[in-house]
């Protein structure tokens, strides 16, 4: 039995331009054609299905990714082999580039950013039904819309429980599709600005959506995270972080450990806490996947955060990442 991960993959290009944009760019032109020459580039693995995938080895599970990849994913697909995630059932498509994501940053943070969809717009041609018969749990992280339906459907079909977590996603699917989705999955997953786009997307409020779902998990920032359940809400500060460098990617750390926690049949309180405690690590890092942590470390911060918890003597007992 498994933890099965869909979503994109991507290869993210990160640049730093040293001027400032707005004084290359003339306000009164009706045209815009402007190059900056960089002087830093950075290639980090991304995209949402891998980041996920890889907190969830860090923690003990072997995670199978159910996504497209393109002729330039050999290098990343054998690192995550190699960190413990199952990449089998990744379809490649030689014909196709792996998506992927450019962004230049200048002095004052502003950013002029591009997203080549590449193979991932062949994610819809991917049939995960006889993949996730004997899975324990399905997580649908943003990836082509299409597949993101096809996959929620598959979901329903076979009778796996699964978390919907459309993202940055919201800003482009219908309202049909969005609805579609949510029928019958077990967990909404939003931060507090998607949960808000969730309710003007469908016309619903939390108590509507709650029909639709059984939990809305609410990520807050520094403010921590929440599941508003037919129950009431419980809610669980944020864990601390050494240092805040990088926010990228601290969503799918989070739900990572939240998959730990929904696998493991923790309560509510202590699946937050383990959500928090495995972002905490990625916002102290510049990129999505070059943090690790052992078993023992990973638990110590836990404590440190929230004290003892009785379910941590069971939790995250196969780490595949000793250092």
């Amino acid at each position: 039995m498994s933890i099965i991960v869909t979503g994109s993959i991507a290869w993210d290009y990160l640049m730093r331009f040293p001027g400032r944009f707005k004084d290359h760019i003339l306000s009164d032109q009706d045209k815009l054609s402007v190059s900056f020459l960089v002087d830093e580039k950075e290639r980090h693995r991304g995209g949402t299905a891998p980041n996920i995938a890889y907190n969830l080895a860090l923690l003990g599970e072997r995670p199978k990714i159910v996504a497209a990849a393109g002729h330039d994913f050999e290098d990343y697909r054998q690192w995550l082999e190699s960190v413990g995630v199952d990449t089998s059932h990744i379809a490649i498509h030689p014909d196709e580039f792996t998506a992927t994501f450019s962004v230049i940053t200048d002095l004052d943070h502003n950013q002029i950013a591009s997203f080549h969809t590449g193979a991932m717009a062949r994610a819809r041609e991917i049939d995960l039904r006889p993949i996730a018969r004997n899975a324990n749990w399905v997580i649908i992280s943003p990836d082509d819309p299409a597949a993101m339906v096809n996959h929620t459907a598959a979901c329903r079909e076979v009778g796996v429980p699964f978390v919907y977590d459309p993202s940055q996603q919201l800003a482009r699917i219908s309202r049909d599709d969005f609805m579609h989705s949510l029928q019958g999955a077990s967990v909404l997953a939003v931060n507090d600005y998607e949960l808000e786009l969730a309710k003007k997307l469908s016309g619903l409020d939390e108590a509507g959506l709650l029909t639709y779902v059984q939990a809305i998990v609410v990520t807050r920032g520094p403010d921590g995270a929440s599941v508003i359940t037919r129950e009431g809400e419980v809610h669980v500060p944020a864990a601390q972080p050494e240092a805040v460098v990088e926010p990228t990617g601290v969503g799918d750390a989070f739900r990572a450990g939240l998959l730990v926690g929904l696998n493991a049949g923790y309560d509510w309180e202590t699946t937050l806490k383990l959500g928090n405690t495995a972002a905490v690590y990625v916002i102290e890092r510049i990129g999505t996947q070059n943090h690790h942590y052992t078993r023992e470390e990973f638990l110590a911060r836990v404590r440190e955060n929230y004290g003892e918890l009785p379910a941590l003597e069971t939790c995250c007992r196969r780490s595949k990442i000793e250092d």
